[in-house]
């Protein structure tokens, strides 16, 4: 049986992008391999679509690996990929079997082979549906991805506007994300999403993502069902 919505007027964003930071130090804490907070930073990631799409919320986008995090031990990112390998599809197919589309965003052919292939065909699956979707950030940085429409217009020999550049980027067809969460106690975009986030509204919270419950999503959505959103206006004129 479906759970009750949040309260009734709430304003809810259409799109919300979530960076899940974390789970490596909420392992350690716990003497734990950081791996283990990673496979409970992926289940608490699905729990949280679930809860989202759940009450009317149609995108949503994970920060799940930045380009920077390239850097990090060989073994913790082996830990990462066997993540995909194992669970991402039954995961996944989970989500999006009410039709939402699936988008793995970012430079995936920095990823081993059979791990783009198992994110291309989940794509692949769900490339017919629409109106709803979740974008999987991976290998993903947004200087890069600014760099990446810069250089598509150009060889399309395009001069853009700000609509049609958006429209280059990984999300050009979605929505920009009204609310972004982050979690883990920083209190930066660390390289996610920055144009689309001009006008989003931040939310950040002390918790490690694998303890970030579904009532600490509804709090943050019921923080951003307060604010005003001006973008330049008075109030008088909004």
């Amino acid at each position: 049986m479906a759970r009750n919505k949040i309260k009734q007027g709430t304003k809810l964003p259409e799109h919300i992008a979530i960076i899940m930071d974390g789970n490596g130090r909420w392992a350690k804490k716990r003497l734990m391999p950081r791996s283990f907070g990673h496979k409970q930073g992926m289940e608490r990631m699905i729990g949280l679509m679930e809860r989202a799409f759940e009450l009317g919320v149609n995108y949503i986008t994970v920060y799940a690996l930045s380009t920077e995090n390239l850097r990090r031990p060989q073994e913790e990112l082996e830990g990462l990929y066997n993540l995909i390998r194992n669970h991402f599809t039954s995961y996944m197919d989970r989500i999006c079997a009410k039709g939402v589309r699936l988008r793995a965003i970012g430079d995936i052919s920095l990823l081993p082979q059979d791990v783009q292939d198992i994110l291309s065909s989940s794509e692949q699956k769900t490339a017919g549906y629409a109106g709803k979707g979740v974008n999987i950030a991976l290998c993903y940085g947004a200087r890069s991805e600014i760099v990446r429409a810069a250089n598509l217009a150009v060889e399309r020999g395009e001069k853009v506007t700000e609509e049609s550049f958006s429209k280059l980027l990984y999300t050009g067809d979605q929505p920009d994300p009204e609310l972004i969460i982050r979690t883990g106690k920083e209190v930066r975009l660390s390289n996610f999403l920055l144009y689309q986030a001009a006008y989003s509204e931040l939310y950040f919270s002390d918790k490690m993502f694998p303890e970030f419950s579904d009532k600490d999503l509804e709090k943050a959505i019921v923080w951003y069902s307060g604010r005003t959103r001006r973008f330049g206006k008075t109030d008088e004129q909004l």
